[in-house]
């Protein structure tokens, strides 16, 4: 194993350009990783907790990846992290760092904070979100500057929706949960039919506060019970009732969306492409497995060394220029070159659709067609959004 990794990164390293190699200057790269520890409260069901260390583990590894290639460029990376379930703390904290001279930051916040700490920190720091799915962040309560690792939910269900289209299951039941969130992500579902042809024949909102675990098998089959439909589409991203809407459906129908077949940004499934090796890595490193959080914020890190390895810069300026060019490439083990959108300065990928111990599809789905990349055609194109990044 040791020499096949020597060999994976000799082939790498012949990738670069030869005066990137011969005579490099050494440069050290400070990154900051900042996690919000959410209280989610307890639900009602027998969800497993999101780990309390998701989106540092994949921070870390982040870091580890780029010191393993750095070093032959005299590149070195440090990480200087801070998680705390205190906000004011964690805004604190992005100052203090920011006078200490870092100004690349990998931010796994909420909306609410990320404007917080974009408002209070200068332009040249270069923020990058793994932390927020919302919408508005990348239609039309943009972030001046903010990049975005972490799909949106509109890229998750579009993802979903053309799978969907793909199959013509055309007629849907939408179930909600009562969380702000749950409102948000059905939302998003709406626009996701409406954008490939389909029919919300219902919109249900689960406001019970009955314990499932005793009673799902009573309650979920009149709860869905209307007009026949395709699939159920549930929208509960706490978990307090979609767990237990599977075999529960007054028709015998599949069930998608943050429950049964979900659109995820990353899974232990996801196999191919050397994905593999780098739940492998993860593994050894955290103990667990990789979830989206985690993926996105290893992005944002891996974002930053690729854009210093091709620039042999750590100006910020010049850092964000080159992420946001065409030029910018990033592997990232989904099978496709990522690149940036420049209008919104949300990372294009591909989807992957889950289910607990399987990888169904991929999206964007064949046939989905679009001028520049079909990756373009899930979440947010430039005619939709207001966002202007460069």
């Amino acid at each position: 194993m040791k020499s096949l990794n020597r060999l994976t990164l000799t082939a790498c390293m012949a990738l670069l350009p030869f005066s990137q190699t011969a005579g490099a200057s050494a440069l050290k790269i400070q990154i900051a990783y900042l996690g919000f520890e959410a209280d989610h409260g307890p639900v009602l069901s027998n969800i497993l907790p999101e780990p309390a260390d998701a989106g540092l583990r994949g921070a870390e590894l982040g870091i580890s990846d780029s010191n393993s290639t750095g070093r032959f460029l005299k590149h070195k990376y440090s990480l200087h992290t801070l998680s705390s379930p205190d906000s004011a703390s964690l805004i604190t904290h992005a100052q203090t760092l920011y006078d200490q001279g870092l100004r690349l930051f990998v931010l796994n916040l909420n909306a609410d904070q990320l404007r917080q700490i974009a408002t209070q920190l200068p332009d040249d720091a270069v923020l990058i979100n793994a932390g927020s799915s919302d919408n508005e962040l990348r239609s039309n309560a943009c972030i001046p500057g903010m990049l975005h690792t972490l799909p949106s939910r509109a890229m998750l269900t579009d993802a979903l929706g053309q799978w969907l289209a793909s199959r013509r299951w055309s007629r849907w039941l939408l179930l909600e949960g009562n969380q702000p969130e749950d409102k948000a992500y059905a939302d998003s579902l709406q626009r996701s039919a409406d954008r490939f042809g389909a029919k919300v024949i219902e919109r249900k909102s689960w406001d019970y506060d009955t314990d499932l675990r005793r009673t799902a098998q009573k309650e979920l089959p009149p709860f869905t019970q209307t007009r026949e439909y395709d699939v159920v589409l549930v929208a509960d991203e706490r978990g307090d009732f979609g767990e237990y809407v599977p075999y529960n459906t007054w028709y015998p129908r599949p069930v998608a969306g943050t429950q049964g077949m979900s659109p995820v940004a990353w899974h232990k499934v996801v196999e191919a492409w050397g994905a593999a090796q780098l739940h492998s890595r993860f593994e050894k490193q955290a103990g667990r497995w990789m979830n989206s959080h985690d993926y996105a914020s290893w992005a944002g890190v891996r974002t930053f060394a690729e854009a210093v390895t091709q620039t042999s810069s750590t100006d910020p300026a010049t850092l964000k220029a080159f992420i946001l060019s065409p030029e910018f490439q990033l592997g990232a083990f989904k099978g496709r070159k990522l690149s940036y959108r420049p209008w919104s300065g949300q990372l294009r990928q591909p989807i992957p659709l889950v289910h607990p111990r399987a990888l169904v599809s991929q999206s964007p789905q064949e046939g989905f067609l679009h001028p520049v990349t079909d990756l373009d055609t899930l979440g947010y194109d430039a005619s939709e959004s207001k966002c202007q990044v460069q």
